[in-house]
């Protein structure tokens, strides 16, 4: 009896300060959630197709000049128009998304890239291509705005930067695809070389049609059209644990517009907002919130692209030809390089993101594409006005491309598809991405279709000056606007936006509420345990 009091004593003493412990114990790292890593990792197939297309435009175009004697200016017209057909792919991504589902828009992107890639490939004349171009920018235009918006949908908090940089990777790994597709046709005739290499272009867009019927739907897609019994089997599999998987669902319940309390399989959804009426809360009469998300998503967008990317990733011959590289099969091999170098350094960014935080890689990728720029104009402007080879100058332009693909991959190139993807709210976000995409698309195409034409107007080194003026800008905007996303759920980022550059004290006041609310919750914890275990203490 004395052991049993003594036992039942100890219990008493113990469990309370047990319990107490525990509240303040380091919170274990989740498990990585491998069915989500694998949802992801299919809907990002679907952005190989703009990677590849823009990796193999860059040493096709050698080719299809000479093949059709084309301009100059209507090599910039190829390039870059790809891009702004892509609009209208996006454009209606976001209606197809909301009416079909997320999963079957893939699939829509998929069908429309293939015709796009056989048209191109069949192509006779100038304008054959121009009609593949515009096919084949519809599918573009369809995954880049569906893809990103699956993959944060599934996506649970913990791992949602890393498992949404997937299609940066993606769209990296598409470009390497591009450059090596150039090296290996090169040596072909001509008239059949660039035929292939775009044409080869179709395979990617069958793996990806195959690989829908793998993936589940979006379980925010789901809630939409109330299907809730749906939605809550595919949170169990893609959450890191059923707790998460129920907070999750309350939260995407909550800005459905359906009630906590509504738990059946299949409910009837509120009307949302629908057509004029998402572009009036947008566009014509935003709350500060939605006004600040709308800046941030479009800016970062705009300016991942007017820093001058794609004039690098496109053009990369031309630089290297710039800088010495004579050969076209050794200036295709360079470029291999340059994608080699853009697909290493998305991977590691993509281990970093959840670790490292948003803002501070994007600062830091920012601040070495500025620094990168200005030395990579800085030598080619000496290589454009001395008469001799300056083999230091060679060598520093060189390796600034190579240094700046790779500051663009580890923060800009993955962050803005991270960011732009989780800070619009569920009733907002496939328009608001597909706005982001659409701005992302037109200034590629700018940039695209203007190169050729600053190279002649103001040098190929004051082209990237103008390129490094922009990244400097950007930085400004990014440090000033734009607020930590990294552990938020989905549904709590609108609470973090609508103060613009006062977003640092607004962090700190929900910081400080959580802290507060957590406190609380404890202290009512505690004292509950308490008194569940008083009766023993008086046996």
């Amino acid at each position: 009896m004395a052991e049993e009091k003594l036992a039942s004593n100890n219990g008493v003493h113990s469990q309370p300060q047990i319990a107490s412990i525990r509240d303040f114990d380091p919170p274990k790292k989740p498990k990585t959630n491998k069915y989500a890593i694998a949802c992801s990792f299919l809907a990002s197939l679907a952005s190989i197709l703009l990677g590849y297309d823009i990796g193999v435009m860059s040493g096709a175009i050698i080719y299809i000049q000479k093949d059709l004697h084309i301009t100059d200016i209507q090599v910039e017209i190829l390039v870059g128009i790809l891009n702004v057909y892509s609009l209208f792919g996006s454009a209606a991504a976001g209606r197809t998304s909301d009416w079909i589902g997320r999963r079957y828009t893939m699939v829509v992107a998929a069908a429309i890239f293939f015709a796009g890639a056989l048209l191109m490939g069949f192509a006779t004349t100038y304008a054959f291509l121009m009609v593949g171009r515009f096919v084949a920018g519809v599918g573009v235009g369809y995954a880049l705005m569906v893809a990103p918006v699956y993959t944060a949908e599934v996506s649970p908090a913990s791992s949602r930067g890393f498992l949404t940089s997937f299609p940066e990777v993606f769209i990296n790994g598409g470009i390497l695809l591009g450059y090596v597709s150039n090296f290996a046709f090169s040596r072909l005739p001509t008239h059949l070389s660039w035929r292939f290499m775009l044409g080869i272009g179709a395979v990617p867009s069958v793996f990806l049609a195959v690989s829908v019927l793998a993936m589940p739907e979006s379980p925010r897609w789901l809630v939409m059209q109330g299907r809730l019994g749906d939605a809550r089997r595919v949170l169990n599999k893609t959450s890191d644990s059923l707790e998460e998987a129920q907070l999750r669902l309350a939260d995407i319940k909550e800005a459905a517009g359906l009630p906590e309390h509504c738990n059946d399989d299949i409910v009837e959804v509120p009307k949302r907002p629908k057509g004029d009426n998402v572009w009036r809360e947008l566009i014509f009469s935003p709350t500060p919130a939605v006004r600040h998300i709308l800046l941030t998503g479009v800016g970062i967008h705009f300016f991942q692209q007017a820093s001058g990317i794609d004039a690098v990733v496109l053009y990369s011959p031309r630089i290297f030809e710039k800088a010495g590289i004579k050969s076209d099969h050794d200036k295709l091999l360079a470029t291999v390089a340059v994608g080699f170098v853009k697909t290493i350094f998305i991977l590691v960014a993509t281990f970093m993101l959840d670790k490292s935080g948003r803002r501070p890689l994007l600062l830091t990728s920012v601040a070495g594409m500025v620094l990168s720029l200005m030395l990579l104009a800085t030598g080619l402007t000496i290589i454009d006005q001395s008469e001799q080879k300056v083999v230091w100058a060679i060598a520093l332009s060189i390796t600034m491309v190579l240094a700046y693909v790779a500051l663009f991959s580890i923060g800009m190139g993955p962050i803005t598809w991270v960011y732009s993807s989780e800070i619009f709210p569920l009733r907002l976000r496939a328009t608001g991405c597909s706005i982001g995409v659409a701005v992302n698309r037109v200034t590629s195409g700018v940039v695209s279709m203007t190169f050729l034409s600053l190279e002649k107007a103001i040098t190929i080194g004051g082209a990237f000056f103008l390129y490094a003026g922009l990244a400097a800008v950007a930085f400004v905007f990014f440090f000033t606007l734009m607020p930590e996303t990294q552990g938020k759920t989905l549904e709590e980022m609108e609470a973090l936006f609508g103060t613009f550059w006062n977003w640092r004290k607004t962090a700190r006041e929900l910081k400080e509420a959580k802290i507060t609310e957590k406190t609380e919750k404890n202290s009512n914890d505690n004292g509950q345990i308490q008194m569940g275990i008083a009766p023993a203490i008086s046996s």
